[in-house]
């Protein structure tokens, strides 16, 4: 993997970590899902492909539109920030002393801060952002987000069905299903791995609950398969 690779995938961590979880469980699901109804593995392998592209292209969509909807309010909340300064400054003040009285500053130090940061319009605007609204501008490109979770939906949303692909076009004397339940369960174990560097938690936390939400989507996905097609036949 080159540095630029090692970047990238860096710098769109959660849009791979969630992209990935989302492609694992529901393409496990299909998975499951057939092999409780006793489907052919052709079939399994055409649920799961069109799982991927459907699924895929939908989340990634969805990642893109909620990413531009974000970006688009943070602007609109810059503007309106631009415009309170210009009309009523003494209130903005106010505000700006509020949040670091609230902060434990007090007296001339208080009011030195005050001064400083209301100097500059920019640097006015970018404290209201981050002290009073909470926002924080998103520096990626919305489709570069969509984009990341679009692969990584793919990438390891193919890995419960790589052995079924594997058998279809080489031959394999195994057992497919707890084969993909075992490559799947060590992407969900890396997932989760990764998970915990996104959400800044504990490493096994993060394992063990992603594991836990493949396999309850998994005997979930099954059990259903299995009672569908009892019913149906």
């Amino acid at each position: 993997m080159t540095q630029r690779s090692r970047n990238w995938i860096q710098e769109h961590l959660g849009e791979v970590v969630y992209g990935g979880i989302d492609g694992c469980v529901t393409t496990f699901a299909v998975v499951a899902g057939s092999e409780g109804a006793g489907l052919p593995n052709t079939i399994v392998i055409i649920l799961g492909i069109a799982n991927l592209i459907a699924d895929g292209f939908s989340m990634s969509v969805g990642a893109y539109l909620g990413a531009k909807s974000e970006k688009a309010r943070y602007q609109k909340e810059k503007r309106r920030e631009y415009q309170e300064i210009e009309e009523v400054p003494h209130l903005e003040v106010e505000e700006v002393r509020d949040i670091f009285s609230d902060m434990g500053f007090e007296g001339e130090i208080l009011e030195s801060v005050v001064a400083k940061i209301t100097e500059n319009e920019d640097r006015w605007v970018d404290v209201m952002m981050k002290h009073e609204l909470e926002m924080i501008e998103e520096k990626k490109p919305p489709f570069m987000i969509g984009f990341a979770t679009f692969i990584s939906f793919n990438i390891f949303g193919f890995i419960p069905l790589s052995i079924y692909v594997y058998d279809y076009v080489m031959g394999v004397d195994i057992d497919k299903f707890i084969t993909s339940a075992i490559i799947t369960s060590i992407a969900f174990l890396l997932i989760g791995w990764m998970k915990s560097y996104v959400t800044q938690s504990s490493q096994l936390r993060g394992i063990f609950e992603t594991l836990g939400l493949g396999l309850a989507a998994a005997l979930l996905a099954y059990f259903a398969g299995d009672l569908l097609e009892g019913i149906i036949s």
